[in-house]
Order: C-alpha cells, then structure tokens, then sequence
C-alpha cells in the first residue's frame, strides 16, 4: 500500500520524520466501515516500510477519535459466518502488526474511542488522551466477548482487577481515570493533546533510533508471550456474534436503550 492508496486515513509528513495520521470519517466521528478497518491493518506496514518515517502520531478528525464499528458493517458479521472469517483475520492483524511495527506510535486520543479506534488508541507504544475524552471497550455490552485487543492488553496495563470490571460491564472511562488506573501514558487537557503527541513524536524522531525501536521491541514481547490468549479471544468473539443476544445488542445501540438479552431474562 502507498499512502495515496488510503479512502480514510490522511497523511501530513512533518519535520524529523514524524507522520501525523488522522482518522477521517468526522461525519460519522471517524467510526470503522469495512475499508477503514482494513486499512487500520495496513497502515502499520506502510508505515515501517517508509524509511523516511521515523514515528506515527495517530488522531481523529473532529471531536472524536473512532467511535466504533460502523453498525451495518456489525450487523453484517452477525450474519455471514464468511465474514467472520475475515473479520478474525483482520483482527488479528491489526494488534499484530501494530506489536511488530518498530517505529514508534502515539495515540492522541482527542475523543471518544471504541472498537478498532480503541485498538489504535490503546495499543499504540504512548497514548496522549483529553481530559473529556471517553471510551469504554464495550463488547459485552453489544453480546459479544472482549475480543479484539483487551484480553492481551488490558491485564498488563491496568491490572487484572480493573481489566475485569471494565470489560464485563462495558462501563465509559474518561481521561483522567484512564491515566489513574494505567490505561494511557498521559492525560492532559483538550486543546494539548496533539500538541502534546507531536512533541513526544519529535523527542524520539531525534533519538538514538535503533536503541528506540529496539526497546519497543523487546517490551512488546509481553504482549507477544500473550498471543494465545488473544487468538482465542478473538475465536470466541466470533462465536458470540453467531449468538441472539448480539441482536438484542445491535438493537438497543440503534434504540438507544439499555439491553434485554435473551440470555439474560
């Protein structure tokens, strides 16, 4: 892939090898339809392909980072068992190649992020997040299994505790309190978060860079010793969608309303 080659993902090269990429669907709050989640796979390897690159420092156009999976697109899987062979593989790939990728990535997390956006936000080496931004993982409540980054993630980040209250409830956490628990790196207020990210990108563009990426390296094999534990994640999730409470999910995000899942009355 060339960079010319992305619908929903913009480019500005900046000085000392720094590429800022922005998340551009701000009409629908940069949520993940199928081609942007294909291309959040890809970026990574387009990316540590560019030897004029030197860091990544990710954002999203507007008020929000990604906010989730675009619903047809999640409807969709619960559907097409054919579908869900992809979606495992694109799942997979987007943790790996972003744990493979050496250059450095930062998330500026300027607002809300769920789903693959969340992925992006979270898995990246530093995350910058506002103050006001939110996210929750969200998965169980759609009635699906944290599948797609938390089970290999979140244990390492926050600890086992609140991993497990956040996943199984699916409750929003702010900025602030994803600072506090070990979520982020960093939380600062609104109007600094690219500011901040870009200033971060621009200390390690100007670092030692082999040293940089080599430690990014090592570290990440915590995340690799993982793997299994995410691939059956990611199994089980697909599972799920082939259950009915995914549809009593899709249908109170749509309504508005909290859930009634089958299973559950």
């Amino acid at each position: 892939m060339d960079y010319r080659d992305y619908q929903h993902l913009r480019f500005e090269r900046r000085e000392r090898g720094v590429v800022l990429v922005t998340i551009n669907r701000p009409e629908v709050l940069n949520a993940t339809n199928d081609r942007l989640h294909w291309e959040l796979t890809q970026v990574w390897l387009t990316l540590d392909a560019d030897e004029t690159a030197r860091v990544a420092v990710v954002t999203g156009a507007g008020r929000a980072f990604s906010a989730g999976g675009d619903l047809d697109m999640v409807e969709a899987n619960s559907r097409d068992p054919k579908r869900l062979a992809r979606t495992v593989r694109e799942a997979s790939d987007l943790v790996y190649n972003m744990i493979n990728t050496d250059k450095p990535i930062i998330s500026a997390i300027n607002g809300v992020a769920v789903g693959a956006g969340l992925v992006v936000a979270l898995l990246a080496d530093i995350s910058i997040i506002s103050e006001t931004a939110r996210f929750t993982d969200g998965h169980t409540k759609l009635g699906v299994v944290a599948g797609d980054h938390a089970a290999i993630l979140w244990p390492l980040l926050c600890g086992m505790a609140k991993a497990k209250y956040y996943l199984l409830t699916s409750d929003f956490i702010d900025g602030r309190e994803a600072e506090r628990i070990g979520l982020v790196s960093l939380c600062v207020p609104a109007d600094q978060v690219l500011p901040k990210a870009l200033e971060v990108g621009d200390r390690l563009a100007r670092g030692a860079q082999q040293a940089i990426r080599w430690t990014k390296r090592s570290l990440n094999n915590w995340l690799r010793q993982a793997g299994p534990i995410f691939d059956q994640s990611i199994a089980l999730e697909m599972l799920t969608f082939m259950d009915e409470d995914v549809r009593e999910g899709l249908a109170a995000i749509r309504e508005k309303r909290p859930p009634a899942f089958p299973s559950g009355r």
